[in-house]
């Protein structure tokens, strides 16, 4: 077989194969410590072929952190479309979700919330974080409506609830969450104080 047949770059969809080999390169080495030309080398290029795509190594950090949210959003949607009996047991499989898709892409996850993912200066990046941001206001506001969540201002509701569940992620890539600390099932019995602090009493 041929060096050409190799690469992953066919067809000239130069940009669509730069970022699945640095998506690649980021699963492997849990980190985003590669270079332009590494990331044109594994993809079989010339190392002047990103620069048609991306300016510099953090346009294309910024695109699969923006990637990255998408997929975040993706996975919370589908947790959350699946019947639960309740806005609450609807919160807890977002939340799961969210933690189970930083411990399936921990490098990924990381660098979603790294300063090299500046939402500041890339409105596609910014506006993917809000988006899954916004399923979390979404289904708080909900909740409020149906009586499920205390009638307290809503961002409260989700700074508290976003600062858990991405804490709680943190910790779990991290391997901190150690049974003699926390128990056998610390994210259940963390998420469980988180609503019980946010829910209306029956």
């Amino acid at each position: 077989m041929s060096e050409t047949k190799d690469r992953p770059y066919h067809h000239g969809d130069l940009r669509r194969a730069l970022i699945h080999t640095a998506l690649d390169m980021l699963t492997t080495d849990q980190n985003w410590a590669f270079t332009l030309r590494e990331v044109a080398r594994r993809t079989g290029v010339s190392h002047a072929a990103p620069y048609k795509h991306f300016q510099d190594r953090e346009m294309l950090l910024r695109e699969l952190a923006r990637i990255g949210f998408v997929r975040l959003g993706e996975s919370m949607t589908e947790a959350m479309s699946l019947g639960q009996p309740s806005t609450r047991a609807r919160f807890t499989a977002a939340a799961q979700a969210c933690i189970g898709f930083a411990c399936q892409n921990p490098g990924l996850y990381r660098l979603m919330f790294s300063s090299d993912a500046d939402k500041t200066i890339d409105p596609q990046l910014h506006d993917a974080a809000m988006s899954t941001f916004g399923l979390l206001l979404g289904l708080l506001e909900r909740g409020q409506r149906d009586g499920s969540f205390r009638p307290v201002a809503v961002n409260a509701l989700a700074a508290a609830s976003w600062a858990q569940v991405h804490g709680l992620s943190m910790l779990t890539i991290s391997n901190q969450l150690l049974e003699e600390k926390v128990g056998a099932s610390p994210v259940p019995a963390a998420l469980d104080v988180l609503l019980d602090g946010m829910c209306c009493p029956d």
